[in-house]
């Protein structure tokens, strides 16, 4: 079971040649369990179209079955459950066969002699089994989910124990009515928490029993695909009723100037570090910066410095913003700038009214609205085009919405792109995104990027024809993890590429922390970007995080992934170096900002040129550099105050203490708190 948390919070994952040479020779999909004409048949979809279908039943012996066949832009799933239930109501035995974008999805659990043991492609384990407890098993199809979700509601206090470890609890969040006539539904949303470091809206029938999920992807019953945005916008709103109190407990606003003092200040304009400097800010804005002992700070409130170091805000220039709740751990991260590269557009408006109105904490948001075509691998969240005029509508439509760019993705039309962009440019919009399917990122920048989005589609100027033709799938993954290590960058075609971005200033966002967990973990390994946040998660969040790498085809081995890998490194710093600007993203769960920079500092990049990307290169991208970025007199006072010297270890930003948003007080260990950690990152 791809347990809920896990699915909101890293929502990427295989086919072609890569399935077909690892996973297919394990489980074909011939010998996995066929759903018979009674079972419950869910469609799973997104704004984007149909990924696939879902199935329910019970077997004659009383098994309870699932199976599951999902392809989400090239990468496959199929997957099949099979529960035995114990005479306490929990899974006596549960059995996972398949395969996912990982490779092997086969996991077993199994109670017996007062015993639960486990084994799943990441872990193996036991523990004595006394009271009743649910399994959550690492894949599987959302049946495994549904079966969760009604053993929590038919507890008594809603809460139930977890295997390998932590508790689930269920909230009553709102109800609305769905279908027609016969097929009406008086439906509940609940918010399960305890699986992730958020709350998870999972929806039940008025029997209590699993109706459907919907968080941007939707599982839900055959004939209520209709019904979709109603359930969506229903459980964000109800989701929203909190976030007032949220902003009330937890930023503060001074009663007068705040002085920073005795810092370490990262001067991101210069690119250095300055010792023992003193920040004063007043009014939300920047009033003093200069060494401490000729600073006056006058009657403001101090913060000691002795010992940290006073930074720009973070900017994370790859986050998807899930909920309300990822505006609370981005800050307690010291992210105090997001760009959201495509999101719900209907959900990002309205969160940037009530940022605006108050109504929820939020670091600044940057939106583009995500564009693509029609077809198999279209993106989940996007706005579906056919056309180019309604290319170039999609454009004005993104303006009017109040976003700063558009993002263009796989399956548009390449003959689209040059009139959309120069409508997107007369608008003053920024254009970046993947590169449809069949040209080359050089094709892009000549139809008007400003900005190649990914590391891998900069590498794909390389790649050959094969890869190309299919890049809108699994190829764009596949190709670059074959073929990269043998990529001479300092030969053409990169010489080339990399001279036309930095002559032209076509701005990298390479997303390295991405590939790193594509191309380097083999499954079980805990990734450097969450290794530090270990023990601070829910177990079930945790465990997810182990997932693994992409399963390696054949003919490759892992070290031919991570030498592949280890060359998109060497790609990022040679075209720092040339002088293409660098913007630091995620495109992850947002955990993982401050792995980001250290790969930088890996790859050759001094700490300071690695802040820069995540400091004043994206405000000067959002044209607001003259505001914000860096740590000046008459700019906003955006800031973080961490513990340590990140001028010599770049992981100590994730020591963050206090975090300042427009002038306003956030403790950092209170953010952590709220937005689900148990305590402070290693």
């Amino acid at each position: 079971m791809r347990t809920m948390g896990a699915t909101m919070v890293m929502g990427t994952a295989l086919a072609g040649v890569l399935l077909a040479s690892t996973a297919l020779a394990q489980v074909p999909v011939a010998e996995l369990a066929k759903p018979p004409a009674e079972a419950r048949h869910f469609i799973i979809q997104s704004t984007g179209g149909k990924h696939g279908d879902s199935w329910a039943w019970t077997a004659a012996d009383g098994t309870v079955m699932g199976r599951e066949s999902m392809v989400l832009r090239g990468q496959v799933w199929e997957v099949e459950s099979a529960t035995k239930v114990g005479p306490d109501g929990m899974p006596a035995a549960v059995t996972v066969r398949g395969f996912s974008p990982q490779g092997d999805a086969g996991e077993t659990f199994a109670v017996a002699g007062g015993k639960a043991s486990w084994k799943s492609q990441i872990d193996a384990g036991s523990a004595a089994y006394g009271a009743p407890a649910f399994y959550t098993t690492m894949g599987g199809p959302m049946g495994l989910n549904a079966q969760l979700v009604e053993a929590i509601l038919a507890s008594p206090d809603k809460s139930l124990a977890l295997l390998p470890g932590g508790r689930a609890t269920a909230k009553p969040l709102t109800t609305i009515e769905v279908g027609e006539g016969a097929a009406k539904h008086t439906l509940t949303a609940w918010a399960i928490s305890g699986l992730g470091t958020t709350p998870v809206p999972i929806w039940t029938d008025a029997a209590g029993k699993f109706f459907g999920v919907t968080f941007g992807m939707g599982w839900l019953p055959v004939g209520y695909e209709k019904d979709m945005a109603r359930m969506e916008a229903a459980q964000v709103k109800a989701l929203a009723a909190d976030a007032p109190a949220r902003v009330k407990a937890l930023l503060k606003t001074p009663d007068g100037p705040v002085a920073f003092t005795h810092v370490r200040l990262y001067d991101a304009d210069a690119g250095i570090f300055r010792p023992d400097q003193t920040v004063v800010v007043d009014k939300g804005l920047i009033v003093r910066v200069g060494a401490a002992a000729k600073t006056p700070i006058g009657k403001a409130m101090i913060i000691d410095g002795a010992g940290k170091t006073l930074v720009p805000g973070l900017w994370d220039s790859h986050m998807h913003v899930g909920d309300d709740f990822t505006g609370t751990q981005e800050l307690s991260l010291g992210v105090t700038s997001v760009r959201d590269p495509g999101n719900n557009d209907v959900q990002t408006i309205e969160r940037a009214r009530r940022r605006a109105a108050g109504e929820l904490l939020m670091p600044n948001v940057y939106a583009s609205s995500l564009i693509d075509g029609k077809g198999p691998n279209t993106a989940q969240v996007a706005n579906v085009v056919t056309s180019e005029v309604e290319a170039i509508a999609a454009v004005k439509k993104a303006k009017a919405g109040g976003f700063i760019g558009v993002k263009f993705y796989g399956t548009l039309d390449p003959k689209w792109l040059k009139p959309a962009i120069a409508k997107a440019h007369r608008l003053g919009l920024h254009v970046h995104g993947h590169v449809p399917q069949g040209i080359r990122p050089m094709d892009a920048i000549a139809a008007g990027y400003d900005e190649i989005t990914h590391i891998n589609w900069v590498m794909m100027q390389a790649m050959p024809d094969s890869v190309i033709a299919a890049s809108n799938g699994i190829m764009r993954f596949e190709g670059p993890g074959r073929y990269a290590r043998q990529v001479d960058l300092d030969a053409e075609p990169m010489k080339t590429m990399v001279a036309t971005m930095a002559k032209k200033k076509i701005v990298s966002d390479p997303t390295l922390v991405t590939f790193e967990g594509l191309y380097v973990p083999d499954n079980g390994d805990l990734s450097p970007a969450y290794a530090p946040f270990a023990g601070t998660m829910p177990p079930t969040t945790e465990r997810g995080f182990r997932s693994g790498g992409f399963a390696v085809p054949k003919d490759l081995t892992r070290a031919d992934y991570r030498a592949s890998f280890a060359k998109m490194k060497a790609l990022a710093v040679k075209m720092q170096r040339a002088g293409v600007p660098i913007v630091a993203g995620t495109d992850g769960s947002g955990l993982e900002i401050i792995r980001e920079l250290e790969l930088y500092v890996e790859a050759g990049m001094t700490p300071g040129e690695a802040l820069a990307t995540a400091t004043i290169n994206p405000a000067r991208l959002v044209g607001k550099a003259a505001t914000t970025g860096s740590i000046k007199v008459g700019k906003v006072a955006d800031m973080v105050l961490v513990e340590g010297n990140p001028s010599v270890r770049i992981d100590d930003l994730r020591q963050t203490r206090t975090v300042m948003l427009g002038g306003k007080l956030l403790d950092a260990d209170a953010l952590r708190a709220a937005a689900g950690f148990s305590g402070r990152p290693k």
